[in-house]
């Protein structure tokens, strides 16, 4: 890493992830022409190749484990490496796998609302290419994965929250009173990380916290005091877009 990748806050960090020589940067060119997605898989299987375990909220039984490198085995997406090596995980997992060891920095998108065929999640981990692996998970804790130009990704995300017309600060409500009968809210953090090994360790986050009360939209933020507790948090001219970039510079 060079003295100007470590002072840039999507520079990637150490790993343990051997990537071929290439991959990242035909990766990045294709994206460049559009999305490039990745497909589905469940949480036993991200488990089983040790993708984004550490966001999870539950390990899988080690029946789904075993039956998870089953089915990844059976589509050859791992293979058994030479003796004394680690398994080998190949095709469209293998590059998600990759540019999720990648990053430093994760976007953890979570609301309530949600209506049929959409997502309840969406995690954003960006790159230092200003591209993003972007998951969407839904009720089933299927994970669609796909690479996609970072304001692209912050778009999609956008589109996917709360909206409406913004709640000025005379406007503001209480944050559980509005919560508790809102329309659809979310929580949105952003966790910078490090690895070790090949767990990610977590460092400083940043919590931000939308309802739709009332036909508008709230922000709040948690008390720098208190962090149990949440504040009303001003727009400053921003809208909702500016606002998630922000989070992430």
């Amino acid at each position: 890493m060079t003295d100007a990748d470590a002072n840039d806050p999507l520079a990637p960090g150490p790993s343990e992830a051997s990537i071929p020589e290439g991959l990242v940067s035909a990766v990045v060119n294709l994206v460049g022409t559009g999305p490039v997605l990745l497909g589905a898989y469940t949480i036993a299987e991200l488990t089983a190749v040790d993708a984004v375990v550490d966001f999870l909220e539950t390990r899988p039984s080690d029946e789904a484990l075993t039956e998870a490198v089953r089915s990844l085995a059976a589509r050859q997406l791992i293979v058994a490496g030479p003796p004394g090596e680690q398994v080998q995980i190949r095709g469209d997992l293998g590059i998600a796998v990759a540019f999720e060891q990648r990053a430093r920095m994760v976007l953890d998108a979570r609301a309530t609302g949600t209506g049929p065929g959409e997502p309840w999640r969406i995690l954003l981990l960006p790159q230092p290419e200003r591209i993003c692996l972007l998951f969407r998970i839904d009720t089933f804790g299927v994970h669609q994965i796909g690479l996609y130009k970072l304001d692209e990704a912050l778009d999609m995300l956008t589109a996917w929250l709360p909206k409406g017309p913004r709640a000025e600060p005379d406007q503001a409500a209480d944050a559980d009173a509005a919560l508790a009968s809102s329309e659809r809210s979310a929580l949105v953090s952003v966790t910078h990380y490090t690895t070790q090994g090949s767990a990610e360790i977590a460092s400083a986050s940043t919590d931000l916290i939308l309802a739709r009360h009332h036909g508008r939209l709230h922000l709040f933020s948690r008390d720098p005091d208190n962090r149990a507790r949440l504040v009303s948090s001003p727009w400053d001219g921003k809208d909702l877009g500016d606002t998630l970039a922000e989070l992430l510079t």
